[in-house]
């Protein structure tokens, strides 16, 4: 995948004038301006131009984009939309259909096998508006990404990520810490040889992003079942 983006987003393909015309968004274009800022300011890594971490990078960044953003998935550039596969943590696999149906990213990444009564948060409950509008609150710069380290090349990807954002904002009844929240995870991106993504494997633990919202103590007269 070029990382060349003709006018577009430096660490996303696909972004470019014409494309923000023609491609059916989910809620409108997407604007980076911010969370490009947020994440220049709070990386671990700065990867040189040409290196495979560079490239690894952006191809996850673009796939992210896509996932989150757009409505067609017919339209989708980074993959092949008949024999994708997502899995997370390898409980459960998702076809790119099946992922529409759950409601974008936090819904697929915060997947759990918990009981409905011990969820708190269930993405089983969750659309796509509510799950993005509840997370841009808690997040208003973002929750960026970065990918920290590649353990192996094409055809089969494997790299370790992080996640990171500041809860600046609240959380149904929890108010704002501005505390750091991070999650760090493991993935397996598996390409065919027109480098589109077949199948994604996510490996991490929910709780480290949940557990981050729940020390903020409730708003006064407001109980919390979870922090008992």
């Amino acid at each position: 995948m070029a990382t060349s983006n003709g006018g577009g987003n430096k660490y996303r393909s696909y972004l470019t004038p014409e494309d923000l015309k023609t491609t059916q968004w989910r809620a409108g274009p997407p604007d980076y301006t911010v969370i490009d800022k947020f994440f220049e300011e709070g990386r671990t890594k700065i990867w040189p131009a040409g290196s495979f971490e560079k490239y690894v990078q952006h191809l996850v960044k673009t796939w992210e984009m896509e996932l989150v953003h757009k409505a067609n998935p017919d339209q989708y550039k980074t993959l092949d939309p008949k024999k994708f596969v997502l899995g997370i943590n390898r409980k459960k696999y998702f076809t790119l259909e099946e992922t529409g149906k759950i409601g974008g990213s936090y819904n697929v990444f915060l997947q759990t096998s918990l009981p409905p009564e011990l969820r708190f948060y269930d993405p089983d409950q969750e659309t796509y508006e509510s799950s993005q509008t509840a997370f841009r609150q808690v997040f208003p710069r973002g929750f960026a990404l970065e990918v920290v380290q590649v353990y192996s090349g094409h055809p089969v990807i494997a790299y370790k990520y992080r996640h990171w954002g500041y809860m600046e904002g609240s959380y149904k009844d929890l108010p704002p810490t501005g505390e750091l929240i991070e999650v760090f995870g493991m993935a397996i991106f598996e390409l065919n040889k027109e480098s589109k993504i077949v199948k994604i494997e996510f490996f991490h633990d929910r709780g480290e992003l949940l557990a981050g919202l729940l020390k903020a103590k409730p708003s006064e007269g407001v109980g919390c079942p979870f922090m008992a």
